[in-house]
């Protein structure tokens, strides 16, 4: 071909000829020689200006299109185990491409995070973009770093947010991806770590203003890698849906099933009623039949499953399921048909759960309530929305709550007094106040209804031999109890040893220490001695709630766990074909470990949200003298929770005065070399508020008075401490350990 060819041709080939993309191999494939070589260039210039090529090297190639070699970076294995990556640099318009690992048994595990180097080959058709064969690993994880960025006159460095870091890193020139002085960062470790000097990233994402009330949140999902955003085929799957007709579905549209929620809820996933009966009462609880809509391998089914349940945060949701689904077709809203799974309870006048039978079936609940008016009808204030139920509907509820009350203080479940502390945001997300919420009837009697339909589905299924995922809660270990006895025993309290644990025995405990000012301390110090509870398809029973049988079946709409015991319930009834599949039965281990593992992640991020937001609410008041209880003990300083917020500060061990510290981790204590002097938890404590970091949640105490005492403060000399005899926490044997701090 000796013509010269037209821009179209030229993309053409050079997007049907990848491996062949230098100005050569293009001149060679149209027959372009001489001085028409010089027309030839001028065309891809302009093609790489107009954006329709980019030039690496030596070659030309489609901005839109990856290179057959590309570095990949592994994003983890989908629900049904195809391992997926994405390219490390993406500079196409459009949304970036889809890669399917194709694996050989010589090419071993690939896990989230991996970089390798891969060989692409393009297909069409399916629901990626390409297939990967792996030429070599090149790297794993590199760590992840959130923070702001400052710009310097070589690139920059970046502040981290997250408190616990204590050291800035090094952005190059040409690694800072555009960011500007002072915005919210997302960056990787770029290369090994040096021994001296500041470690190197690379800027990978830009989030916008760190000031913005929307960041707080935006910083958490980022840290904690919390996915926020549905893929376009989930969201369509959900538009898709439609409400649900009642078929063979049980007809429950005329008993009255009430929603009572937060006022402020967008979702109602479970309703109750019960009516009055001989042998005492007929409850029932129904829940939204998530799973109808949710279906086996379905693109809301992997996504459910990789977020594994919602995530709150003072100023937004991030959801397990999209909002036409949460908020619409599986939320249980007034005076409209909604599909359910619901469970009738015989109960007797103690409480005791005599029998109970699942349905799947069709409801339409009369009222939507919220629990403040719900209790205050209760309390004879009933308004327009609550007074056509007082007779029928809520008092039914209480009555039988009544009974639940009493076989619930015959099982003896742990009962920790634990205020639980809101956040009031602004419209404009600031928070205005920090306070706590009211525990009301209303909410333990649907705490106790919702307890209840979770041992009857656990009964059931284990009764049928079906599979499911339980709610495991394990006895705390002889280490931890030990350390409660210590710390009970160090304020004359008393733990019994030498028996088979049981909640009762801590409640007891608890009991001694209420109307005490070491109250606050002993449930803090019960909390912690406990395991921490985690999804099982083996049965250990649930030790906080005295149950030998509990699985969570009442919130499908933000628990992947409760979807699954749906659709063992389904299953087992014979209900439809939307039931657990034989692969999920086969990879429930793995389905429990990963939702285990994703409500701590959510826990965590909440718990971070909530110390940024409580800085920058404090950050007012810096110089501000404050009261609290000792809260935590570390070798490098002494937690406090402020009474007024429960927000946790640190008072640095420079600030406790001039001498040495010794800290036992057992006993969870500082023991001052030359005084004697000890703190422990439960001490009340003055502070002054020196600093408050709304970036990172960090609060910084200055030590007034502890249990009434004036605090000295640090005289910072130099010079190597002296010798002194050694005590008797220093001797062979002692699990003492001195606390390396320069007299200053």
């Amino acid at each position: 071909m000796s013509r010269m060819p037209s821009r179209e041709e030229i993309l053409e080939w050079i997007s049907e000829n990848p491996t062949k993309t230098s100005k050569r191999d293009i001149a060679k494939a149209f027959g372009i020689k001489g001085a028409t070589r010089i027309d030839l260039k001028r065309i891809l210039k302009e093609l790489e200006g107009e954006g329709h090529l980019e030039k690496t090297k030596k070659s030309y190639r489609d901005p839109e299109q990856l290179p057959p070699v590309s570095v990949l970076t592994v994003a983890g294995a989908d629900a049904d185990g195809d391992v997926f990556a994405r390219p490390m640099e993406w500079k196409g318009e459009g949304p970036e491409p889809r890669i399917l690992m194709v694996l050989r048994a010589a090419d071993g595990a690939l896990g989230a995070g991996d970089r390798v180097l891969a060989r692409l080959s393009e297909v069409k058709g399916e629901d990626y973009h390409y297939e990967g064969r792996l030429i070599r690993k090149i790297g794993t994880n590199p760590k992840r770093i959130l923070g702001v960025f400052r710009c310097g006159s070589e690139g920059g460095r970046i502040v981290p947010v997250d408190k616990k870091s204590d050291r800035e890193w090094l952005v190059p020139a040409g690694a800072t991806g555009g960011a500007k002085e002072g915005e919210l960062v997302e960056a990787e470790q770029a290369g090994p770590r040096g021994r001296m000097g500041l470690p190197k990233a690379r800027i990978v994402d830009r989030l916008g203003d760190p000031s913005a009330p929307k960041a707080v949140s935006l910083i958490a999902i980022h840290h904690h890698g919390i996915p926020d955003a549905f893929p376009d085929e989930v969201v369509a799957e959900a538009d898709a849906a439609q409400p649900v007709e009642l078929g063979e579905r049980e007809d429950l549209r005329d008993l009255p099933l009430v929603t009572i929620d937060p006022a402020d809820a967008r979702d109602h996933d479970d309703a109750v009623c019960v009516l009055r009966a001989d042998h005492g009462f007929t409850a029932w609880v129904a829940i939204a039949d998530v799973a109808h809509y949710v279906r086996p391998g379905s693109e809301l089914d992997r996504e459910a499953r990789k977020r594994g349940n919602s995530t709150y945060f003072p100023n937004r949701v991030v959801p397990m399921l999209p909002d036409v689904l949460s908020g619409d077709l599986c939320s249980l809203h007034e005076g409209v048909e909604r599909a359910c799974l619901a469970v009738e309870m015989q109960i007797d006048a103690q409480g005791t759960l005599l029998s109970h039978r699942f349905v799947r079936g069709l409801m339409r609940s009369p009222a939507s309530l919220h629990y403040e008016e719900v209790q205050a009808a209760i309390d004879g204030s009933p308004n327009e929305r609550t007074e056509p139920f007082v007779e029928d509907v809520l008092k039914p509820l209480y009555e039988a709550y009544t009974a639940l009350t009493t076989a619930r203080q015959a099982r003896q479940p742990l009962d920790l007094d634990l205020p639980e502390r809101q956040i009031i945001l602004s419209s404009k997300g600031i928070v205005t106040s920090v306070a706590f919420k009211d525990r009301l009837d209303a909410h333990r009697l649907i705490e106790e209804f919702m307890v209840l339909a979770n041992v009857a589905a656990a009964k059931t299924l284990s009764e049928k031999r079906a599979p499911l995922l339980f709610r495991v809660h394990e006895e705390p270990s002889p280490e931890k109890l030990d350390a409660l006895r210590e710390t009970a025993g160090s304020i004359g309290l008393t733990l019994a040893k030498g028996q088979v644990l049981k909640t009762a025995q801590l409640n007891r405990l608890l009991g001694q220490a209420q109307g005490t000012e070491f109250a606050e301390l002993i449930n803090i110090s019960t909390l912690r001695s406990m395991t921490q509870a985690y999804y099982s398809p083996q049965n250990f029973g649930h030790f906080g709630l005295a149950l030998s049988h509990y699985a969570h079946f009442t919130s499908p709409i933000r628990r992947y766990s409760d979807l699954i015991v749906h659709r063992a319930l389904i299953t087992a009834h014979g209900w439809g074909d939307d039931g657990l599949s034989p692969e999920e039965i086969e990879r429930l281990d793995a389905t429990a470990e990963h939702i285990s593992e994703t409500e701590r992640r959510s826990m965590l991020a909440e718990r971070d949200t909530s110390d940024r937001y409580l800085a920058a609410y404090l950050s007012e008041r810096v110089g501000d003298e404050l009261t609290g209880r000792v809260s935590g003990i570390a070798k490098f300083g002494v937690f406090v929770k402020l009474d007024e917020t429960g927000a946790d500060g640190m008072v640095p061990i420079r600030e406790l005065g001039d001498e040495y510290f010794h800290y036992d981790a057992d006993d969870h204590t500082l023991t001052g070399a030359d005084t004697g002097r000890v703190i422990g938890l439960g001490q009340r404590a003055t502070v002054r508020l020196t600093e408050a970091t709304p970036i990172t949640g960090g609060l910084i105490l200055e030590m007034l008075e502890l249990e009434g005492a004036t605090v000295p403060r640090g005289s910072a000399r130099p010079g190597k401490p002296p010798k002194r005899k050694m005590h008797a926490s220093k001797k062979k044997g002692s699990k003492l350990r001195k606390v390396t701090r320069r007299r200053r």
